[in-house]
């Protein structure tokens, strides 16, 4: 008896999450390590659950996840929309309430590319008058 698994990818700064969900009792792994275990902090936890408390299934469902790039930080906010799309496919009628909690959008900030002549994206070499 196979159950049916739903798919999301979710994408944050240079991290990329693969979330594979499935109706079960909860279980939440991430690269082979409990979600808990892997981000290490409690702030990011919380966060990456917020589709699942929007929408009830806390617990409810069974969540697998490849993460991959960036940092732990960027991972946890790649995750969090990779479960938010993969709840739509499980539930069309999940859109709404998830769309107004904010949770489909794609956050689209990167960081600014080094230029030439500066040390730093936007911090320039010290003037010197003399």
């Amino acid at each position: 008896m196979a159950t049916k698994v739903f798919q999301g990818t979710g994408r944050r700064k240079t991290a990329v999450a693969q979330v594979r969900l499935s109706p079960g009792t909860g279980r939440k792994i991430v690269n082979g390590k409990q979600l808990h275990q892997y981000l290490g902090r409690e702030n990011l936890v919380i966060e990456t659950e917020k589709p699942l408390d929007a929408t009830n299934t806390n617990g409810k469902m069974d969540i697998i996840c490849i993460a991959k790039g960036g940092g732990i930080a960027a991972q946890a906010g790649a995750i969090k929309l990779g479960i938010a799309r993969a709840l739509i496919k499980f539930d069309e009628s999940f859109k709404k309430v998830l769309k107004k909690e904010g949770l489909l959008t794609r956050d689209p900030r990167m960081v600014e590319r080094k230029k030439y002549g500066q040390v730093k994206a936007r911090k320039r070499y010290q003037y010197s008058k003399r």
